[in-house]
């Protein structure tokens, strides 16, 4: 259940009997001036008189309680005389006539922060989504704020929220998730051409947090995690490209010269044999092209050198 509008019509009565501190002051003052003079003109004045003496320090404490008013800085006051617009007052010391004048509504004019949601909302291509964000707005008309509208922060809000609904039902998911920014811009637009005949004017939108359905996060990331896997081997196989370009390059240093290609071969098989324990397997065909019988002496005695475990 939404409890903004009892909040805010309770706000409202609130101003309207908005009594500042000096004007109970004033009448705390006159009160006592009207008692103090009662007790003191007791027997020496007729019971007239000091009757007339406290209604009258009364009636013009009561004047003060009702007539005086104080707006803060931020404030703006929309006074009524019998029901019609008399005016704006404020910020600071103001009068009014009481019972013919009232204070109805009291404007903050500092910017103001309202949380709104579409909860399980469908997107374009209907998923459900909820949707957080939050609206900073200001009221830049005070006059149009409390006459043309009858809740200006409901209002507000209520504008928000529909205007949210109605752009995530044209989007869809995939630019709802990667184009906040830009729905953040669309959204202020949309609301401050609803509020600007009610003299508010949105300064910013941004959205919070997006919640999709968890099947559907779980299913986004095994999506997520396929894509890297398959930009993973189509790396490897470019790696494995360049590495046989690298190979076929340098066959072409050997394809002539025989006596590198047979050094090149005793440099592999040296380095295989240098760890302990290595046993490398030479094809038959190898030892007769490439000369590897006269090379196995130079192997024994590679291992004969080996540093031994002591």
């Amino acid at each position: 259940m939404n409890t903004k509008p009892l909040k805010s019509l309770l706000q409202k009565r609130k101003d309207d009997q908005h009594i500042p501190p000096i004007a109970g002051t004033l009448f705390a003052i006159f009160l006592i001036i009207a008692v103090a003079g009662a007790i003191l003109g007791d027997g020496r004045y007729p019971d007239g008189v000091i009757g007339a003496w406290v209604l009258g320090w009364t009636i013009i404490g009561t004047y003060f309680l009702f007539a005086l008013k104080v707006a803060s800085q931020w404030e703006k006051v929309i006074v009524l005389r019998l029901g019609k617009f008399k005016g704006l007052k404020g910020p600071g010391l103001f009068w009014i006539i009481p019972i013919v004048d009232t204070t109805p509504t009291w404007i903050d004019h500092r910017v103001m922060v309202t949380p709104f949601a579409a909860q399980k909302t469908l997107t374009k291509d209907t998923v459900p989504v909820d949707v957080d964000a939050v609206l900073f707005w200001v009221v830049w008309d005070a006059e149009k704020a409390a006459l043309e509208v009858e809740d200006y922060r409901a209002a507000v809000d209520w504008a928000a929220q529909t205007a949210l609904r109605d752009i995530i039902g044209k989007k869809m998911l995939a630019d709802i998730l990667v184009g906040r920014s830009a729905i953040d811009k669309e959204l202020q637009a949309v609301i401050d051409e609803r509020t600007t005949p009610w003299g508010v004017t949105v300064q910013s939108v941004e959205i919070r947090d997006i919640v999709i359905p968890q099947d559907l996060e779980d299913a986004m990331s095994r999506q997520a995690q396929a894509e890297r896997e398959r930009q993973a081997r189509v790396i490897l196989g470019e790696s494995e490209k360049q590495i046989a370009d690298s190979f076929a390059e340098a066959s072409q240093a050997y394809i002539h010269n025989p006596t590198a290609l047979h050094l090149r071969a005793m440099n592999m098989l040296f380095e295989g044999l240098k760890e302990k324990g290595a046993l490398v397997i030479v094809p038959s065909s190898a030892i007769d092209t490439m000369n590897l019988g006269g090379l196995s002496g130079m192997v024994s005695l590679a291992q004969n050198n080996l540093p031994k475990d002591k």
